[in-house]
């Protein structure tokens, strides 16, 4: 299918005698927004680590334009949970940061940040180190830095897990206005069934260890949405259910 853009196919992922992944397939399409969502410890983050070579499948293979994953080509963003600010660099260099790796022209590199910067509502801070700013401004940083570099996939590693309601709920909605605008391809790595249900365009369900997939739901419910619709409640809670291992 030309509209998909990562494949993974059987993937297996042991540490010893420790089965973490077992034998998962599923597909992402070219601008889908999928938050996974499973218990607590169930190999969320491994798979996320294995589709960046992090660590090495055991089995299986993950592909992303029927090619294997390749970093060197295939432009992929990560954002994890912990705070990744350079706290000797700015909030300009780093959000430049991604794009001089990249070596690419100076010009644009300064469009580009500019653009990032102005996203996220950051211009009046350029200048400011990471020591100086808010949790969620640190978060908008390593947003724009992300999308900075117009990744093909964003891979989040339940990034705002270490922020209030408040301000997790107002960099949710400024994350679905970045992706809208960009069509970047999210995959969404979260324990909070919420925050799926609030962002997730899919919703991957996976099982304890051994994780296996248990289902994958398509949310279709409007946006912006509201967290008290009968139908936001109905769809969380079916989630709920489906999580429950015990």
């Amino acid at each position: 299918m030309d509209d998909v853009l990562v494949k993974v196919k059987h993937l297996t992922k042991k540490f010893g005698s420790l089965l973490v992944l077992d034998d998962i397939s599923f597909d992402v399409k070219k601008g889908e927004f999928l938050c996974v969502v499973g218990p607590t410890g169930c190999g969320k983050t491994t798979f996320l680590n294995s589709l960046t070579h992090l660590y090495e499948a055991t089995s299986g293979e993950i592909l992303i334009n029927d090619e294997p994953v390749d970093l060197q080509k295939h432009n992929i963003a990560y954002i994890f949970q912990e705070y990744s600010t350079m706290p000797w660099l700015t909030v300009e260099q780093n959000i430049r940061f991604g794009l001089e790796t990249k070596k690419l022209p100076e010009a644009d590199i300064r469009e580009r940040a500019e653009n990032a910067m102005a996203m996220v509502g950051l211009e009046a801070y350029r200048n400011y180190y990471p020591a100086q700013l808010s949790a969620s401004m640190l978060q908008r940083v390593v947003i724009a830095r992300a999308f900075a570099v117009e990744p093909m996939l964003l891979l989040m590693d339940e990034p705002y897990g270490q922020l209030d309601l408040d301000l997790r709920f107002r960099l949710e909605d400024e994350l679905i206005a970045l992706w809208k605008k960009t069509k970047t391809t999210v995959i969404f790595i979260t324990h909070n069934i919420e925050e799926a249900v609030y962002l997730g365009e899919n919703i991957l369900i996976l099982t304890n260890k051994p994780t296996t997939i248990k289902t994958k739901i398509h949310n279709d419910l409007p946006r912006p949405r509201d967290i008290a619709s009968p139908d936001f409640v109905k769809l969380r809670n079916e989630v709920t259910e489906l999580i429950k291992w015990w």
